[in-house]
């Protein structure tokens, strides 16, 4: 069993920048790959960035790359989702999840309960 647990959303101006962790207890974090998704009001939710288990591979949806870094520190069983150059269309609530394989899709086995985050225009 996996439980993982969201932090850093928040009220940002567009242009700015927010940082999102997420600590994952359970022996087998080191071993499954991490994805951040989010959803906006109305809309599916959708995988923003995923990082396997080695942290040597990552996926990042188009809308985001070039802007989103995501990372782990296997060591502290946390993943980050470094967000700069926010746009309000960013604002969504932010989901970690973790599965043992990087998916592409909503499928994974584990989810947190997210964090919101909002960017003013």
């Amino acid at each position: 069993q996996v439980q993982l647990v969201e932090s850093g959303g928040g009220l940002v101006q567009a242009g700015g920048s927010l940082r999102l962790s997420c600590a994952a207890s359970g022996r087998t974090f080191s071993s499954y790959a991490m994805g951040w998704f989010r959803q906006a009001p109305g809309k599916e939710r959708e995988l923003v960035a995923a990082v396997r288990w080695s942290g040597t591979s990552t996926y990042y949806a188009d809308s985001v790359k070039g802007r989103f870094t995501i990372s782990r520190d296997n060591t502290k069983n946390t993943v980050y989702l470094q967000m700069n150059s926010l746009k309000p269309d960013d604002t969504a609530v932010y989901y970690c999840a973790s599965d043992p394989r990087l998916r592409i899709g909503i499928l994974w086995d584990y989810w947190g309960q997210g964090t919101q985050v909002t960017v003013s225009s």
